[in-house]
């Protein structure tokens, strides 16, 4: 039973206590971040429990309905996620933050033999990054643990019952309204300040860009089913005015964002890396460079840390190691630039592909599928991606928007330790819905391609090797689709033969999957079942009518040119030997042990000319770029992207 709520403007700090809806909160918190699974039952949306606990926790804490359920939305989209912690061990619809569980030693350009700069230019280093003490961790990741204190509530139960969440996340805001001596109004509009506080954030800029979004779904409305089936709505409010100047009373620090390259209604602070000289005649951790006077940016590649926040920092800024232009925190969104775009990050292991793209890191974990992203971040990270490709002409699709699993390996040799993040629970449909360019059907009965776009929540591949090897992961929705070698799950996965291993069903594993967004040129149908080229082979994914898992596109292709047989596949645009002028190295061509076969297709992303950016000493007078007169075609070959030359190859356009 709820506690008396005569008295508006009584502390939230009331104990108390009531029984939990959550049967097995005490087992829960003895699940390990990467080993919690949601839950396999579903609240029936006509229940409506979580829509009366917003009510309900309204009426006990004096916080406006509107208010907790855009916090809420911003937080989590009002998914319950079973339980399990967010990438920043946040709980529940709320984000209620318990951090210890979630943090992890390892950094994803610190695994494995992928040499981030991607030219074996210098020694590729991997330093490990440290887990900091509970002591050490700021309060925005230990909101849990206050609201537990603030409810008189177990923490058990604020992790595991969306009720008590709710309740967790009321008593909060009301705390922060209180604490800035304001009173616990009905009206929506006068809770900026505690809203701006709630985020965790510590500077003004990120706590306003926070307090922005919230009074955006305010003024828009929303309405979804959530990942425990149940429908929960929020009414459109377009005229409400909040009182920004509430900031100012906050008592949070200002950062400038003097120095960055970000949209107005982002929060950026400038966190350089470091370009300095050390050891013998080495350097670090980026180059310099002229983009895109000198050269053009092409690509966008989306990353996740493999680390939390404060470690992942502390690696860009050595100068031993790598780096990338951009880290995107999960709890409020906010942006640390490291590298300007002009100059050249290490981030994608292919020195190409650096040369001519912008790497953006999220904090968060491939391999735990129920560390979900929060929707603070992917918000901010839209509006990031948007703003560069304005600003430089990036077209928004996945053959542009690349995420690092996608990044060819530019050498044979180097094809096995190219990195698979942000991996098979990245919500790309989600994130181009943000971009303003969600995937739609492009085509007629007719078209010759298809876009894949399967329902995120309903599409659960089972993988392995989350936590051990060979055992099942989470069941989780997931943006890829598997792939066969026939129409049918009895046949065998598709084989990489660049991996030059027997193909399984574990998470790093891209053998034999497609992502949402690519588009590949249809080679057979048979009942529920499509066919595309992929690999130089004819792989099968389960497409049904009534569930399809691919929309039907239109588009250009490349074949090989008629009377060959084959030609060869390139994992990076390099220029002709006669392009490099005196003392430039001629790069070799280095095909890989792919091919285009006749009577195949793949779809076209993009023609450039070969390319290459000499820059392999710390000052910068010998640098240069070489351009090359052949042409090149970047091509949806397999689950990443390839290069053939124009010469070798016929453009065709599909059937529309």
């Amino acid at each position: 039973m709820r506690g008396s709520s005569t008295d508006p403007n009584r502390s939230p700090g009331h104990r108390r206590t009531r029984r939990s809806a959550g049967a097995l909160a005490t087992a829960a918190l003895l699940l390990p971040l990467l080993g919690a699974a949601p839950s396999d039952s579903a609240t029936d949306s006509s229940t409506a429990t979580l829509q009366r606990a917003f009510a309900s926790a309204s009426a006990e804490y004096h916080v406006p309905q509107t208010v907790l359920l855009a916090v809420s939305y911003l937080q989590s989209r009002w998914d319950t996620h079973g339980g399990a912690p967010s990438v920043t061990g946040g709980y529940g619809p709320m984000h209620l933050t318990d951090a210890r569980t979630a943090l992890a030693a390892t950094e994803h350009l610190s695994e494995g033999t992928e040499d981030a700069r991607g030219d074996s230019a210098r020694t590729a280093l991997h330093p490990t990054a440290q887990i900091p003490a509970d002591s050490q961790l700021p309060a925005r990741l230990k909101t849990l643990t206050k609201a537990a204190e603030l409810t008189g509530l177990p923490a058990a139960d604020l992790r595991t019952d969306e009720t008590a969440n709710v309740d967790g996340g009321a008593a909060l805001l009301a705390d922060a309204q209180q604490d800035l001596g304001k009173p616990l109004s009905a009206d929506p509009a006068d809770w900026y300040g505690a809203i701006a506080r709630f985020s965790g954030a510590d500077d003004t800029a990120t706590a306003a860009a926070y307090a922005n979004d919230v009074y955006d779904v305010i003024h828009t409305g929303e309405e979804r089913t959530t990942d425990a089936g149940q429908l929960v709505a929020l009414a459109a409010q377009p005229d409400l005015a909040p009182d920004t100047a509430q900031l100012k009373q906050t008592g949070l620090r200002t950062v400038s964002a003097d120095g960055t390259e970000c949209p107005k209604k982002v929060s950026c602070e400038w966190i350089p890396a470091p370009y300095s000289q050390f050891g013998d005649n080495d350097y670090g951790n980026h180059d310099l460079g002229d983009r895109p006077a000198s050269q053009s940016i092409k690509y966008i590649v989306v990353h996740d840390t493999e680390g939390q926040w404060e470690g992942v920092l502390n690696l860009v800024q050595d100068p031993t190691y790598v780096s990338w232009n951009y880290t995107i925190r999960s709890t409020d969104g906010l942006i640390a630039q490291h590298v300007k775009a002009k100059d050249v990050a290490w981030h994608a292991g292919n020195w190409y592909i650096n040369a001519k793209s912008i790497g953006i890191e999220h904090e968060g974990f491939l391999a735990a599928p129920d560390a979900w992203y929060t929707e603070a971040m992917y918000r901010s990270s839209a509006r990031l991606v948007k703003y560069l490709t304005r600003k430089y002409g990036i077209p928004l699709d996945r053959q542009h928007i690349l995420g690092h699993d996608t990044v060819p390996g530019p050498t044979t040799s180097t094809i096995p330790g190219m990195h698979t993040d942000p991996g098979p629970y990245w919500d790309w449909a989600h994130y181009f819905d943000l971009l303003g360019h969600p995937f739609k059907q492009t085509a007629r009965k007719s078209g010759g391609l298809v876009t894949i776009r399967p329902d995120y929540a309903t599409n659960q591949p089972v993988y392995t090797g989350c936590v051990t090897k060979g055992v099942p992961c989470a069941v989780h929705g997931s943006s890829e689709v598997r792939l066969y070698s026939g129409p049918g799950e009895t046949y065998p996965l598709i084989k990489d033969i660049g991996l030059g291993t027997t193909p399984t069903t574990g998470v790093n594993d891209l053998s034999s999957r497609v992502s949402t967004g690519q588009q590949y040129a249809v080679a057979d149908r048979s009942g529920d079942w499509t066919a595309i080229w992929y690999l130089g082979q004819e792989a099968w994914f389960e497409n049904p009518k009534k569930h399809p898992t691919a929309v039907k596109a239109a588009g250009l292709v490349v074949t090989p040119k008629e009377g060959a047989d084959s030609v060869p596949v390139y994992g990076r645009a390099y220029p002709e030997a006669s392009a490099y002028p005196t003392g430039v190295p001629v790069q070799a061509m280095s095909p890989l042990p792919y091919k285009l076969l006749k009577g195949q297709k793949y779809v076209v992303g993009d023609k450039v000319p070969g390319e290459y950016y000499y820059a392999v000493t710390f000052t910068t007078d010998s640098h240069k770029v070489v351009v090359g007169q052949d042409l090149y075609y970047e091509i949806q070959y397999g689950h990443r992207v390839e290069f053939v030359r124009a010469a070798d190859v016929t453009v065709e356009r599909s059937g529309r």
